[in-house]
């Protein structure tokens, strides 16, 4: 996030992939990025998760709080969503505005 690396990331670009998302993890992985979702959902979650909805140039439309069962409706010009565990956006200092991006190491920053 603003050219500082913080999270390694799982993308989910296949629909196998973001259909599973972090549904039935045992340990949630630091970051997660839905390729082409605008909007997630909550079901069959058992916590919390930050939610940033990202447009085409990784920018931060949007931040939520994801609770179980809880939904995420699509916001325009959304793109991807960026998903972790709860607190961890206030650990980055990710807020609506900041630049985030996938690195080839598979780094989120």
């Amino acid at each position: 996030m603003d050219d500082e690396d913080v999270a390694e990331v799982t993308v989910a670009a296949s629909w196998a992939a973001r259909a599973r998302g972090m549904l039935g993890r045992r340990t949630l992985p630091e970051s997660m990025w839905f390729v082409r979702v605008p909007s997630v959902h909550g079901v069959g979650m058992t916590q919390p998760l930050d939610v940033a909805q990202l447009d085409a140039a990784g920018a931060v439309l949007a931040v939520h709080v994801l609770r179980p069962f809880g939904l995420v409706r699509p916001r325009r010009g959304a793109v991807d969503v960026l998903e972790a565990p709860a607190g961890s956006f206030a650990r980055w200092g990710l807020r609506p505005g900041s630049v985030v991006r996938r690195t080839p190491d598979g780094a989120t920053g």
